[in-house]
């Protein structure tokens, strides 16, 4: 068997005169260099750290003047280390020349002189001779010249050669200017100004547009709208209000209406809606006009004011609508409102949002006050399915009364209510009352203390519809009606 062991690689050249060798020699045949005295190369080759203690070679070249070159040493670098310290020095202030050898015909460099600089070529001793070699002192450096202006670094510099910052340059970690007087705040970083597209100039987050929740508590009557966790905008709208009537008593509006997501500019069509029919009610009560008879107005005017919109030019879809679909059609939406004034409780609507009756110490039973345009309802009330079966269908949400242009005919519904005991009313969007449908589940949902706290109770059932899903918009109202002497008997009468 063969020996596995290690075997030394010839030499191909003699390390000093770079003269072809043999295999075997021991000594260089040109220049008689002794081969054994060479040691073995380093597995590695660390590198010196700058700025500590080490043998820099003399320069070999002179300039056409003869004059050797000056040696550059790595104290006449600036610089700092780690600490942040200025580099040390030898104490002379310069590096210790290395002692040098050359031989006469090539004026190459000895390595061997640098380990033992007695010794010459050929293992002679300093008095003898061989081979023409001749041992020389390393010449003298020249003084160094002033090195260019280096700007300095500073000393809570991290790290080394890293130049200080130019003054002139701004801090990318300086805060931001204050936004103009009068405009909006970032809600992320709350210094950035937010442009007119919504996003904010300093951090770029984009903003939360004002519908998105909207809370409001006039007197008695609260009222909180949510966008929900499905849907891109909020398309609900509302409106409250207080008046008196002609003989000085109280009268409180509620208003809520629910954009058609399927017809155009379903938000626009809310809004306008809510808008109308308050503005009318308050118009026509202190007049002295029936509660009912100025909710059917109402109902009207609201109606009147959708149409308009579909008069006005629509901008069309674009490549950021994400529902282009909803351009086909007329602005629509629902509507659903409530007015307590006189010890009367009066509902209108037209459409699926809903108007409910909770009793304030829950002795009687709560009720729903609104029935439902829609495909359920048809079915049910023409006996066709039960209601259960009827809203389990896909077809159950399919509205058949709203207000818009291309509605089939309006047909306000209202009706007036007399309850014999305090209690609130609760005026929703089918948001609240698809995780709530049943009138003994919108009382199981809603505070006990609702009417001390409307606003309160308000979100407690908004936030009742997105802990359940928070499939569409959410818009709630609380009413609350104040009995003086309370009765036995049904919670309400309807007159």
């Amino acid at each position: 068997m063969s020996s596995q062991k290690h075997q030394p690689a010839a030499r191909s050249t003699c390390p000093s005169c770079t003269e072809p060798l043999e295999t075997g020699d021991l000594f260089c045949g040109a220049c008689g260099y002794d081969l054994s005295a060479v040691s073995a190369p380093p597995d590695d080759h660390p590198t010196i750290a700058i700025g500590t203690g080490g043998s820099w070679p003399a320069a070999t070249g002179t300039d056409t003047a003869g004059t050797p070159a000056p040696v550059q040493l790595g104290s006449d670098l600036p610089g700092t280390d780690s600490g942040g310290a200025p580099l040390g020095a030898h104490p002379d202030g310069q590096l210790p020349a290395a002692s040098v050898r050359f031989d006469a015909p090539s004026g190459r460099h000895d390595p061997s002189a640098d380990a033992s600089p007695g010794a010459t070529a050929g293992g002679a001793t300093p008095g003898g001779s061989s081979s023409g070699d001749f041992e020389l002192p390393a010449p003298a450096p020249a003084p160094s010249p002033a090195p260019a202006p280096v700007a300095p670094v500073p000393t809570s510099a991290p790290g080394y050669g890293i130049p200080a910052a130019d003054p002139r340059a701004v801090d990318p970690v300086a805060p931001p200017l204050p936004p103009p007087p009068g405009t909006k705040v970032c809600v992320a970083c709350r210094a950035g100004h937010v442009d007119t597209d919504g996003y904010c100039e300093n951090c770029g987050h984009a903003q939360p547009r004002e519908r998105d929740h909207m809370e409001q508590e006039l007197g008695s009557v609260a009222v909180v709208s949510d966008r929900g966790l499905r849907h891109h905008r909020n398309e609900d709208s509302f409106a409250v209000s207080s008046t008196a009537l002609p003989d000085g008593t109280p009268a409180v509006v509620a208003i809520v209406c629910d954009g058609v997501s399927s017809a155009t500019r379903p938000d626009e069509a809310s809004e306008a809606a809510a808008i109308a029919a308050n503005e009318l009610l308050l118009d026509s009560l202190p007049r002295g006009t029936h509660p009912q008879q100025a909710m059917h107005e109402a109902i009207i005017a609201a109606s009147e004011a959708v149409n308009a919109l579909a008069a006005e030019p629509d901008q069309g879809p674009s490549a950021l609508d994400p529902e282009p679909h909803r351009h086909q059609n007329a602005p629509a939406c629902t509507i659903v409102g409530a007015v307590a004034a006189a010890g009367l409780l009066v509902i209108g609507w037209v459409g699926d949002s809903r108007a409910y009756w909770v009793p304030d110490d829950r002795s009687g039973p709560p009720a729903r006050l609104t029935e439902d345009d829609s495909w359920a309802a048809q079915m049910v009330a023409a006996g066709l399915m039960n209601e259960a079966e009827a809203y389990a269908d896909e077809r159950a949400h399919a509205i058949t009364g709203w207000l818009g242009a291309d509605a089939y005919e309006l047909d306000p519904h209202t009706a007036s209510f007399k309850p014999d005991r305090s209690g609130v009313v609760v005026v929703c969007t089918d948001g609240l009352w698809n995780y709530a449908e049943g009138a003994d589940e919108m009382a199981q949902a809603i505070p006990a203390d609702a009417a001390g706290r409307p606003l309160h109770s308000a979100q407690v059932l908004v936030g009742h519809a997105l802990d359940g899903g928070g499939h569409d918009n959410v818009t709630v109202a609380i009413l609350p009606f104040a009995v003086e002497q309370p009765g036995a008997g049904s919670p309400y009468n309807k007159a």
